[in-house]
Formats: structure tokens, C-alpha cells, sequence
């Protein structure tokens, strides 16, 4: 090893280790205390307990909920880390591996066509050698017109990638590129000129798109996107001009669907993907992107291979995860669009603990991770079991298998053929795909648990987070996608807690504890924080609102414990949020947006999870609404609540502010109108009034939507009627449940 290089370096912050820790430790002992004064309410001589037992019980309950959701976190906390990586060391280009290019589209309706072509061409446009890039499009939707406009995709590529060779453009993405300034090559005519005529092509692609998806909405007999064969389609095989520039081969996957049979959402997609691409190239490394997230630094590729090409960690990398990171988020980011926590403060620590999950997108994997490795002495018939009855892919997972399906420029007519059995419906029958090999078919978050399950068998993954995005995409920004959006998630990672699979049940083969409670915290806290906080919505003010007190007096000592907890938690939080260069208005932003998911996405998601297990409803998918809304965007961008979502998701906001807002008024009223001895009630109930008031404050953007807006971006009327109902309801039956 005397001339080994090193290619990469992790460090971790010492400073923020320590401070993570401390507080941990200090916060820890606060809680303590509050457990001991919670439990000792029940060691009361009857005679002496006033208060009744059941909302003490309750509080005590969503306490401790709270509580275990925290120490969980803490294990992403405990040793975060950052990474560096020398691409310049790589070894020469002839020498580099290959890479397939998975990108997966679903509805050409919510995914607008020409974004993700520009993700297409950003992908063809990294900086690796061409003749080792493969770009496989998956169209779960079947359409002609995304076929079409792939088509005219390529032919543009055939310029964009020379183009961006030739002056070393920073910017693979076209769309972001002709509306940036960047021009690297300011004193060349020549660049200049060449610039002007590619922005030309471009706006031709863009037109050429948006009229082949006009005529594709206007043609009623377009396929049924559950119901289709499959195609399978290598574009550039039809362009072979002797001076071409090489670029990456595209080519187009739309697999079978019929309407009985399970599809396995994106999972099901991308395994068909590893399959078909086996047969055209069978590259031993796979970048999987969402169409909306384009390659926009090129160097991507290389900077994931310094892991791949290092001998002293390429045998036990399994991916390489790059954050998502999104150039449409506002300055306020009301709606915490741009997941500031998970891709700045819990992935680092995740890495840490022995690595990152999969993130949906933007991660380089190993084939061999997904699928194993073999030799050619491996069984036959165990080999089929497993993956299928194809004698050709089997060939496929021979170590060191090149594929012959393009020669000399030439299709393989045949080989075409077992590509579409491959992507047919009943090829997975009677194996293993999906539940022991590929990505995992268990929810519909595969990459999570096809993460948790590669970390279990020993493999490990690496948290890479450059300075500029290496990949950017496009958030949602309205609130009704949004909460769609995490509900699905919620769905997801909830159907992992309550099932065998559980990281608490299933235990580490090969992880560490900390790594463990990282995984079992992603799983958990939607369940834990959904719980916890409607107890701490509802039951204080319940009882505020009958005048029984859950906390201390202020002049009690206990009731430090509370106002350190309270102050230690917000004091962290707004550390690191202060820490990774965020303002104090997306601290606000962020714990209001918490509170809300909390009694929305989180509730229903993990709803939805526990339905699904009894077998009451099938798990769904729906793709996130891409497409784009002037006024709401507009909205989103002044920081502005558009409250055009569905009732399901306002009412419960409404009722809780409702509630509280009732409580508090009645607080008031009694202490000042009411009550002869007002001080002492303002002592005795203090912790509960302010508690309402602290939500009230926080999510004052609701009450705003409520009364003080009017227009179509408002609460409905029909809504706030609706939680009136509730409240009513929950302040009558409460009342006489906890009093």
C-alpha cells in the first residue's frame, strides 16, 4: 500500500459533537425529573389528590411519547460527520467503471414533460466518458408522447453534450443554464455565437415538447396508463452518422401493467429497470434520479466513483447518497419545502452512525449490492428460482459478463425480445424479486427499507454533500401537495414500524446500536410525534378549560422542570437552524410547519399504515403534482398559507386552533371577570394558558386563514364550519371523559 491514494476523507465536528452531547446529557437529567413528578402524583394519599387521575395519566402518557421520539433523535446527534472527496485522483477515464442512468416518470399530466427532459439531457450531459453512460427512462405511464418527446431529447443532446465538452460548462441542466448568467468564456466571439445557436435549438426542443403533449391531451384514444404492454426502445440506434460525437446511449422502458396485478409502485419500475439494463450494458454501478431532478453540476459521477475506485472502500460501499436540493424554494420556505433537517443535520449524523438510507433519488448504487454476486459453477435452477426463468439474464449476474446487445451500432433484434419479458407483468412470479433481491417491495417507501436491509446484510453507504448542488429539483410548493406528499411518506415509513420488519424487532445483523436508533427513529416518529402532540393539543386545554391544572404553580420549583425543558428545546433547535446558515424566520417556519404535519400527514399517514395492515385498505400511490400554479407559486413566494386543500387537511388544524383558542379566552375570562382571587388562578394554571397560547401564536398563519384573508387561497367556510362541529364536540365529550 506504499502508493495508495486517498481519494476521500471524513471528519467529524468536534464542536458540535460536543454540544450535542451536553445537551443530551443535561436535557436527559431535566426529564428525569419530570418523570419523578409525574409519577409521583400516584403515590398520593387519596385523600390529598385533587386533580382526576385520567388527564394526569394522558398528559403524562403524550410526555413520555415525546420524550422517546427525542432520545431516538439523539442517535443522528451523537457523531455527525462530512465528507471530502479528490476526483482529480481518479485513475484515467479508459480505467473508470460504468454507469447505468435509472430515471422513472409516472404521469405525464403531473410531471411536466419538459422538465423532465431536461433531467434526461443534464444526465447525458456529466462529466464521464460517454461510451460508459447509459440513460434508461421508466414511463409507468406508458406514453407515446413521453416516447416522442425522448426522441427529440436525444437529437438535442447530440449538440448540448458537445457543447458542454467543448467549455467545460458547470451546469449540465439546458433550462437552468440559458436562465443563469453564466457564461465562462465571456471574451469569445466564437463561444458567444455558439451559445446564441444553442439557445435557439433549445427553444425549439421546448416548443416541439409542449406541442407533442398538446396533441397527446387532445387525442382521446392515448394508451390507458394501467393497462399497456411493454415497450422497450434504444433511441439512438437509428443515428449513426461516422462524425458523430459519441454521447451516452438513451433508452426508453415503459414495462407491462394490467389492471389485476400488483405493479409495486417505483420499486416494481426500477427492478425492471435492473433487469432490461442488464441486458444492454449490465454497468456495475447505477445513479437512480427522479425526472425532476437534473444533473446540475456534472461531476457527480466522479465524485461518487472516488468511494467505487478506492481499493480500501469500494468493497463495502453499497451507494453513495447526495442530498436533494431544489431551486425553487423561497426565502421563507413556508412549507419547509427544502427538508432543511434531514439533508443538513440528520443525514450527516446518520452518516456517522454507519451511513445514510436511501433517499428516493440521487444516489449512486452498486449492482452487485442489489442483486449479489456469482460465479459460474452457481446452481441454475437456485438461480432461476430467485431471479426468473431468463437463461439470459442469468447470464447477466456472471462476474465480469459484458453484454453484446449493441454491435457496431447495431440493435440486437433478439435480445430486444427477452428485454420485454423482462419488463412483463408475470416475470416476477415464484421469485425472490422484491422481497429478497432488487429494491423491496414491502411499502411504498423502497428506499428506505431496501436501505435498512443492505445496512443489516453489512454493506455501507456514505453521505456526500458538496458545496454546489450536485443535483437539483423542483419542491412542492403549495400546501396541499405538500401535505399529500408526506403522507404518503408518513404511510410508508409508519407500515415499517408496525410491521416484523421494525429495525427494533428485526435487530442488527451487522449494524451498530446508534445506527439502529437512527433507522428506528425514521420509522417511529411520525407515529410518536402524531400521538404526543394531539395530547398536547387537546388535553391541557381540556383542562384549562374546566379549571384542573396539569402543572406546577410558578412559584412550585417543579416548575423549572418544565420551563428548562421547554427552553433547552427551543435554544437547540434554533441552533441548528442558526448553524447551517438559515435565518430565524425558517426556525419559525419550521417548528410551525412541525405542529401542523403533527395533526395532519402524520395522523393520516400512519392512519392509513395501520388500515393497511388490517387489511381494510390497499396501500396507494399517488405521484406528486409537479405542474406548476403562477398564483400559487406567487403565494408560497411572499410566504403566504394557500389553504386550497382538501377538508381533511384543514379541519383538524382549525378544530385544534379553535379549541385552544377557547381554552384560552375562557382562562382569561375567568381569572379576570370571574375568579375573586385571580392571582392565584393565574398561578395555578399559568403552564396550561401559555401552552395555548403558544400554539395560538405559532400557527397564527391559520388564524389568519380564517378570519382576516378572504379569496380563493383562504380557509373555506365550509372547513371552519365543519371544526367548529368538532370542537364543540371534543370540548362537550371531553369534559365529561376527563372531569
Amino acid at each position: 500500500m506504499e502508493n495508495y491514494v486517498h481519494m476521500h476523507e471524513c471528519h467529524g465536528h468536534k464542536i458540535s459533537i460536543i454540544i450535542n452531547r451536553t445537551h443530551a446529557i443535561l436535557h436527559s437529567i431535566a426529564i428525569l425529573f419530570l418523570i419523578h413528578y409525574r409519577l409521583s402524583f400516584f403515590f398520593q394519599h387519596p385523600p390529598n389528590i385533587t386533580i382526576p387521575t385520567l388527564p394526569w395519566l394522558l398528559i403524562f402518557v403524550s410526555e413520555l411519547l415525546l420524550y422517546l421520539a427525542w432520545l431516538l433523535a439523539q442517535s443522528h446527534r451523537w457523531r455527525p460527520v462530512y465528507r471530502t472527496v479528490f476526483p482529480e485522483r481518479l485513475p484515467g477515464d479508459d480505467k473508470l467503471p460504468a454507469i447505468d442512468i435509472f430515471i422513472c416518470t409516472a404521469d405525464p399530466n403531473k410531471e411536466p414533460s419538459v422538465e423532465v427532459m431536461n433531467t434526461v439531457i443534464s444526465a447525458m450531459a456529466l462529466d464521464y466518458p460517454p461510451e460508459k453512460l447509459h440513460v434508461y427512462v421508466s414511463d409507468d405511464a406508458g406514453s407515446d408522447a413521453t416516447l416522442r418527446c425522448m426522441k427529440e431529447a436525444w437529437n438535442f443532446a447530440r449538440y448540448w453534450v458537445p457543447f458542454c465538452r467543448k467549455y467545460g460548462l458547470v451546469t449540465a441542466c439546458p433550462d437552468v443554464y440559458f436562465s443563469s448568467s453564466e457564461d465562462g468564456f465571456k471574451g469569445s466571439s466564437e463561444f458567444k455565437a455558439e451559445r446564441k445557436k444553442m439557445e435557439e435549438k433549445y427553444e425549439i426542443l421546448k416548443q416541439r415538447i409542449r406541442r407533442i403533449v398538446q396533441e397527446y391531451h387532445r387525442d382521446v384514444t392515448v394508451n390507458n396508463k394501467l393497462d399497456h404492454s411493454s415497450i422497450i426502445e434504444v433511441i439512438n440506434e437509428y443515428h449513426k452518422e461516422k462524425d458523430e460525437v459519441k454521447i451516452p446511449i438513451l433508452v426508453y422502458v415503459s414495462r407491462e401493467k394490467r389492471p389485476s396485478r400488483r405493479h409495486n409502485f417505483k420499486a416494481g419500475a426500477l427492478n425492471v429497470l435492473l433487469r432490461v439494463s442488464a441486458m444492454i450494458s449490465n454497468s456495475p454501478y447505477i445513479l437512480v434520479l427522479d425526472c425532476d431532478m437534473h444533473c446540475n453540476d456534472p461531476t457527480s459521477a466522479r465524485q461518487a466513483m472516488c468511494y467505487y475506485c478506492d481499493p480500501q472502500t469500494s468493497q463495502s460501499i453499497a451507494f453513495v447518497q447526495f442530498p436533494q436540493t431544489f431551486r425553487n424554494i423561497s426565502e421563507d420556505d413556508i412549507y419547509d419545502s427544502q427538508l432543511r433537517f434531514v439533508f443538513k443535520i440528520q443525514w450527516h449524523g446518520f452518516d456517522g452512525a454507519g451511513g445514510p438510507t436511501i433517499s428516493g433519488t440521487n444516489f449512486y448504487i452498486k449492482r452487485e449490492a442489489l442483486l449479489g454476486s456469482f460465479s459460474k459453477q452457481q446452481d441454475l435452477m437456485a438461480l432461476k428460482r430467485s431471479f426468473g426463468p431468463s437463461n439470459d439474464f442469468i447470464k447477466t449476474l456472471v462476474e465480469d459478463y459484458k453484454p453484446c446487445f449493441i454491435e457496431d451500432g447495431e440493435s440486437s433484434r433478439m435480445l430486444l425480445e427477452h428485454a420485454n419479458v423482462l419488463a412483463s407483468c408475470s416475470y416476477e412470479d415464484q421469485t425472490t424479486w422484491g422481497t429478497k433481491v432488487g429494491f423491496l417491495y414491502f411499502c411504498v417507501l423502497e428506499d428506505y427499507f431496501t436501505g435498512f436491509t443492505l445496512h443489516r446484510k453489512g454493506w455501507k453507504s456514505v453521505y456526500l454533500y458538496p458545496k454546489r448542488p450536485q443535483f437539483l429539483g423542483t419542491a412542492t410548493t403549495n400546501f396541499n401537495e405538500a401535505s399529500i406528499q408526506w403522507t404518503r411518506w408518513v404511510s410508508g415509513l409508519t407500515s415499517v414500524a408496525i410491521s416484523r420488519f421494525c429495525p427494533l424487532i428485526c435487530g442488527p445483523l451487522k449494524m451498530s446500536l446508534v445506527h439502529l436508533m437512527c433507522y428506528l427513529e425514521v420509522a417511529c416518529m411520525p407515529l410518536l410525534y402524531c400521538l404526543s402532540i394531539w395530547g398536547f393539543a387537546l388535553i391541557p386545554q381540556l383542562c384549562l378549560f374546566n379549571g384542573i391544572p396539569l402543572y406546577p404553580k410558578i412559584s412550585d420549583s417543579n416548575f423549572n422542570i418544565f420551563s428548562i425543558i421547554f427552553i433547552s428545546a427551543i435554544s437547540k433547535s434554533l441552533y441548528e437552524v442558526v448553524t447551517t446558515g438559515d435565518q430565524f424566520r425558517v426556525w419559525t417556519n419550521e417548528w410551525r410547519i412541525w405542529m401542523v404535519r403533527c395533526v395532519t400527514c402524520y395522523t393520516y399517514g400512519s392512519l392509513d399504515a395501520i388500515l393497511n395492515k388490517l387489511g381494510i385498505k390497499e396501500a396507494s400511490f399517488l405521484p406528486t403534482n409537479k405542474a406548476t400554479d403562477d398564483e400559487q407559486v406567487k403565494l408560497y413566494e411572499m410566504g403566504i398559507f394557500d389553504f386550497r386543500a382538501a377538508t381533511m387537511f384543514l379541519a383538524p388544524l382549525v378544530t385544534v386552533i379553535l379549541v385552544n383558542f377557547a381554552a384560552f379566552v375562557g382562562a382569561v375570562f375567568k381569572a379576570l371577570v370571574v375568579d375573586d382571587n385571580g392571582d392565584r388562578y393565574w398561578e395555578k394554571m399559568f403552564g396550561q394558558m401559555f401552552l395555548s397560547f403558544y400554539i395560538l401564536v405559532s400557527n397564527y398563519a391559520i388564524i389568519e386563514g380564517m378570519i382576516i384573508r378572504k379569496g380563493k387561497a383562504s380557509i373555506p367556510l365550509s372547513a371552519t364550519l365543519w371544526s367548529v362541529v368538532f370542537s364543540v364536540f371534543i370540548l362537550l365529550i371531553g369534559s365529561v371523559i376527563l372531569c
